[in-house]
């Protein structure tokens, strides 16, 4: 017996069968999602590309569903995610299990099962509150209280990236138009035309928050200054989680992430600087993620298995 898990985007197919109290991952495939093929190629997909990773006579105990948000868990339905045109109240969930024989299938935000994983088996593990956050494209996340993944009244809650803040010009934006990949990019395409300070990212054809993380960590000094105040806008969105949760961790990850202590030291000052009172900053409290790109795979996984153990 076992669980068989599925992640997907707009970019990426994930797939893996996991077994044992620890659920340990015995077989994965991934593949491109190909959203431009359509709807209905990709369930056909996904489907196909689950059943490759399952052993032969094997018994499927559960089938979890990391997929894109906004999403209605309960319903177990896809609403309307930008990072798939055209899909609108899709029951994959329902969808998935008829193919596999009526398996108890279960669905869950991507950024909440990256939670759970992290909190399961990676660097979150066995610190309760935990907050886990994820940087790339824009800001996701989700929290683990007391054991179990808090999702609010609607399945709505912890969207750490829509945090408002009112700009010193008078401007109010969300974190993740401060703090994302797609904000240090657009900072930095902002800094180019309105300044003459010299930098390598003038040399580019094209300026996006990757580059401008390359030319930081090469020292250039106008993209430490836009990865830093990213850095500081991040700070102020990590204390407001402080102050609502007290939480034992805060795991991040992403591709952001992997600036590290460009970006993170500044947010520690801010930390420092914001914070109600220093009982708030337990030690090694912001911590790098550990699970690398399976992680809403193993979190999938995790959360199946639960929902099916209750």
């Amino acid at each position: 017996m076992g669980i068989l898990a599925i992640d997907f985007g707009g970019t990426r197919l994930r797939t893996g069968w996991f077994e044992g109290a620890d659920l340990d991952l015995i077989q994965r495939t991934e593949t491109r999602t190909r959203v431009e093929d359509g709807q209905t190629a990709v369930i056909e997909r996904i489907i196909a590309t689950a059943q490759a990773v399952i052993p032969q006579d094997a018994i499927i105990e559960a089938i979890g569903i990391a997929a894109p948000g906004p999403l209605d868990a309960a319903a177990d339905v896809i609403q309307h995610a930008k990072t798939l045109p055209g899909w609108h109240h899709v029951p994959l969930a329902q969808i998935v299990s008829e193919a596999f024989g009526g398996v108890p299938s279960f669905m869950q935000n991507d950024a909440n099962l990256a939670a759970v994983a992290e909190y399961h088996r990676g660097a979150g593990r066995g610190c309760d509150p935990m907050i886990y956050l994820t940087l790339s494209t824009g800001i996701g996340g989700g929290a683990i209280i007391r054991g179990d993944l808090f999702t609010g009244s609607a399945g709505l809650a912890i969207e750490p990236g829509h945090q408002m803040f009112r700009l010193p010009d008078g401007q109010v934006k969300r974190l993740e138009e401060l703090a994302s990949g797609t904000a240090i990019g657009k900072r930095a395409q902002a800094l180019l035309q309105t300044t003459d300070e010299p930098s390598i990212l003038r040399t580019y054809p094209e300026v996006d928050g990757r580059v401008v993380g390359q030319a930081a960590q090469a020292g250039d000094p106008l993209a430490l200054q836009i990865v830093s105040e990213a850095g500081e806008w991040l700070g102020l969105g990590l204390v407001n989680l402080l102050h609502l949760f007290n939480p034992q961790a805060v795991v991040v990850g992403g591709s952001v992430a992997g600036l590290g202590d460009l970006l993170f030291t500044p947010a520690r000052a801010m930390i420092q600087a914001h914070v109600l009172d220093n009982a708030f900053i337990v030690p090694d409290l912001i911590r790098p993620a550990a699970l690398g790109e399976d992680v809403c795979l193993i979190g999938a996984a995790w959360y199946a298995a639960g929902k099916v153990t209750l």
